[in-house]
């Protein structure tokens, strides 16, 4: 006898490690892969900040390994109420909850927020776990666009079109995922005067806020303080810590309007016992700690952001928006090559040994036709990775 699963998993798709199957393939095969797919610094030459280390060590000797709060840590809390308070943001310590990493924290939110029929707004192209989680719970994920010619700013106009009588809820992601558009503050203005006028609250993935390289990232909350927000921040990226898997929900909601969600969040919490316990003592130290490691951060990846951006629009079949935050850029495959992004992709991985990600993982329409591309590598390996995905085009094309 063969079970199967259930409907609801069985059309799940995470483009982003579901391409290293085929990486690792070549791996056996004794081929050395630069992996430009997925978002994790430690993996070349960025360290987590000793103060943040030592915090967590602290932690542990101290014999602090037991359960926390289902909501976490009195300190994290603390901690996440005045950063958010420093980037304009009125958040309560007992309005937010510790999560294991922000892509928790994003299931929770619409698990307690969609039921089935019901409409989510996600960017497009889209971190593919919007559109995975908000199928999940049965609801529909609708895309709104954004305008790659604009440096991938969101089409306001496209956003109205796109509310309904169900839709729930506004996903927005600046820096963003995985086009790194940073959006202006009328940009931001404008999306949130649309949710406010139509009685939706808005969920702001804020992970990448602090890498930015021209200008700064506002949160949405700080634009509008009116339209109810739900804040996704973690240790993951600007604090050089993905693998702890600790992140926080805040919620901004001044009128009550979303209690009742954070109540469905909070009986998840519980059921699920608490996130890392010494892992929110870290995030505590990270938030109120010294920020000189971003500073060097952004102070590294620009030049490597400008290496990529730079080679690629050299190259005959590519175009790239240089990215404004995040490390993520999303090149266009132009169609005088004559393959779509997933053969795209998979012929680089085969013929160059380079991993990327294919477009449409992150939107089947308004993410075909690109590829994502992680420029976190010191420059000598981007350079090495550029040329010969240089040295594969000049094949194709002639």
């Amino acid at each position: 006898m063969v079970l199967l699963s259930s409907s609801r998993v069985r059309s799940m798709s995470y483009a982003i490690r579901e391409v290293v199957e085929h990486a690792r393939i070549l791996e056996r095969q004794g081929h050395r892969i630069i992996k430009l797919n997925i978002g994790d610094p430690i993996m070349f030459d960025f360290k987590t900040p000793d103060h943040i280390n030592q915090a967590l060590i602290r932690a542990i000797e101290e014999g602090r390994s037991g359960y926390s709060d289902s909501e976490g840590i009195p300190e994290l809390r603390e901690a996440v109420s005045r950063k958010e308070k420093r980037d304009g943001v009125d958040v309560d310590p007992q309005d937010v909850v510790a999560t294991t990493g922000v892509t928790e924290g994003l299931e929770m939110v619409l698990a307690a927020t969609l039921d089935e029929s019901a409409e989510a707004l996600v960017p497009g192209p889209s971190y593919p776990a919007y559109v995975q989680y908000t199928k999940l719970f049965g609801a529909n994920p609708v895309a709104y666009r954004t305008i790659e010619s604009e440096g991938w700013r969101p089409d306001i106009d496209d956003v109205r079109r796109k509310i309904s009588p169900r839709t729930r809820t506004m996903i927005i992601c600046s820096p963003n995922n995985p086009t790194g558009a940073v959006h202006s503050r009328s940009d931001m203005k404008a999306l949130m005067d649309i949710a406010g006028e139509n009685d939706i609250f808005v969920i702001s993935d804020e992970i990448y806020d602090k890498i930015c390289f021209d200008g700064e990232a506002a949160s949405p909350a700080s634009v509008n303080k009116d339209v109810p927000t739900v804040v996704l921040n973690g240790m993951s990226k600007v604090y050089l810590a993905p693998g702890w898997r600790v992140g926080y929900v805040a919620f901004r909601d001044p009128s009550g309007a979303i209690s009742d969600i954070k109540e469905g969040l909070l009986k998840q919490a519980r059921a699920r016992l608490c996130a890392n316990t010494v892992a929110q003592y870290g995030l505590a130290a990270a938030l109120d700690g010294p920020d000189d490691h971003i500073k060097d951060m952004v102070r590294r990846l620009r030049p490597r952001r400008d290496l990529v951006a730079r080679r690629i629009n050299e190259m005959d079949g590519l175009s790239v928006t240089r990215p404004s935050g995040s490390f993520y850029m999303f090149p266009r495959i132009h169609p005088s090559l004559g393959m779509d992004d997933e053969k795209f992709v998979l012929n680089v991985l085969e013929n160059c040994h380079v991993l990327l990600v294919h477009g449409s993982g992150f939107h089947e329409e308004h993410g075909k036709g690109h590829f994502r591309l992680v420029f976190l590598p010191p420059e000598g390996m981007l350079d090495e990775a550029l040329s010969r995905l240089e040295s594969y085009l000049k094949s194709v094309t002639g």
